[in-house]
């Protein structure tokens, strides 16, 4: 028996498709199988599942969990939650080897696919392409196993509010008198939301938290402006402190001040940073390529290690390990604690550090994000480029930048900085596309970074006319 993946299915940090076309119940009992039988011969033998709240998630969940048993391995199901609520599951019992999320993320409706962990590390890349191979070849353990259904929710919510317990009388005080709103978009943070509120100081508002698979208010990428709309009204009308937006699956976060500005991954990653540098001094952060030198120069001022790195949730968490670093984050809103928790990304525990960052640091969310410096930046551009030359385009970059008088950082693509400022280009992950950003304190500075990028894309032969949609 053997089965073959759609070509566009297994990607680079996870497995997504879409329900009915690519991606469907036979696809995930063979991702059971695969993971069932890696883990096995790893040593390992139980696995924990749960799913988010697409339509389509309990059929995948069913499928999977009989790929799983079929090859051997145990199967623990937490049930229907968001992604960390999986991860907090896999990383806090020491009887579980593995775990694996239904999730669609922040993708459409009619989208699903999987994240895993394996024996506590990131399962992605060519983990993930070794599921492909074993599944055509059949290359699977045979075997049974049992199943046995977990409630962990309340557990972790307990562990959520831990932080609140580390602070003083005097930042609990400041705690209670914070109001803030927190936006799930329908996605399955919803309901843990709903309980994680009731149990923290302080006046709490809270939309959408319903699980609707169906997204029906707006879509649940909180890294996209014209999804906080809902989220700015509410703050706006009450006059709250500052409002917190989760992803459909709970692990990427995106935020709002009292003022509606939005806080990007970055400048959040700058108050967590600020706080996190007065508890562990000179501890190192680590950002993505796509943040802002405002967050690594603020870092050093602090006193930390300012680490850049790759764009990717897996490829941070790998780093992280490899660094011991407390803290790390992208520009997505994946933010990673190890300070105190457990390394994996948790838009819920981020909103709760943001409540005792406030609170510890003595400054309002308005306050901090308006003492930012005012860079001025690109958001992320996307140029269709066909995927047998994406890799290549950015090799020719730096091969013309080779003896350039700029410095050329290639952590992950180009990335170019400069007097006027920096530029990045680098080839994406997942999609046939190449991502380029660029940020300057001047309009001009930013206009003459632009014109490098567009003459290093037009000597590839990319033309800039062509940026592809998000």
């Amino acid at each position: 028996m053997s089965h073959q993946f759609n070509s566009t299915v297994l990607r680079e940090y996870d497995i997504r498709g879409i329900i009915g076309e690519t991606l469907g119940p036979d696809d995930a009992r063979a991702i059971g199988r695969g993971f069932a039988t890696l883990l096995k011969r790893a040593g390992g033998s139980k696995v924990v599942v749960g799913y988010d709240g697409r339509v389509s998630s309990p059929v995948l969940e069913h499928a999977l969990c009989e790929g799983l048993n079929a090859s051997g391995c145990d199967v623990v199901q937490v049930g229907m939650g968001p992604t960390p609520m999986l991860y907090y599951a896999e990383a806090s019992s020491e009887q579980v080897d593995g775990g694996i999320q239904i999730t669609g993320s922040h993708n459409p409706a009619n989208y699903n696919g999987f994240k895993m962990v394996f024996l506590g590390r990131p399962f992605f890349g060519a983990d993930i392409l070794e599921l492909g191979r074993m599944a055509a070849a059949g290359d699977w353990i045979d075997g049974t196993g049992t199943v046995e259904r977990r409630d962990v929710m309340d557990e972790y919510i307990t562990r959520l509010l831990a932080p609140i317990a580390a602070l003083s009388p005097v930042e609990r005080e400041r705690l209670s008198s914070l109001r803030m709103a927190w936006d799930t978009g329908n996605g399955a943070a919803g309901p843990a939301v709903e309980l994680l509120t009731a149990r923290l100081p302080g006046e709490h508002f809270l939309l959408f938290t319903d699980v609707d698979g169906h997204f029906p208010n707006h879509h649940p990428d909180p890294t996209d402006e014209k999804n906080l709309a809902d989220l700015k009204k509410i703050v706006a009308g009450k006059k709250l402190d500052f409002g917190v937006a989760l992803d459909g699956d709970g692990d990427r976060i995106g935020a709002i001040d009292g003022d509606g500005r939005v806080i990007w991954g970055d400048q959040l990653l700058m108050i967590f940073a600020e706080d996190l540098l007065k508890i562990l001094p000179g501890s190192t952060v680590i950002a993505d390529v796509k943040a802002s030198r405002a967050l690594f120069d603020m870092v050093a001022e602090h006193g930390g290690k300012p680490l850049m790195w790759k764009t990717g949730h897996s490829l941070i968490k790998s780093k992280m390990k490899e660094t011991d670093a407390p803290l790390a984050g992208e520009m997505s809103g994946h933010v990673f604690f190890r300070d105190d928790y457990y390394g994996y990304d948790d838009a819920l525990y981020a909103g709760v550090r943001l409540l005792v960052a406030s609170a510890r640091l003595g400054r309002s969310v308005t306050q901090m994000r308006g003492d930012m410096p005012g860079m001025i930046n690109t958001p992320e551009l996307r140029f269709q480029v066909d995927e047998s030359r994406k890799f290549a385009v950015v090799d020719e970059v730096k091969e013309r930048l080779t003896g350039s008088a700029d410095d050329v950082d290639d952590t992950d693509g180009v990335r170019v900085t400069n007097a006027d400022g920096w530029w990045l280009l680098r080839a994406s992950n997942t999609q046939d596309v190449l991502v380029a950003r660029a940020e300057s304190d001047s309009d001009a500075g930013l206009e003459r970074l632009m014109a490098q990028v567009d003459a290093q894309l037009a000597a590839s032969g990319v033309e800039r006319g062509e940026q592809a949609a998000h």
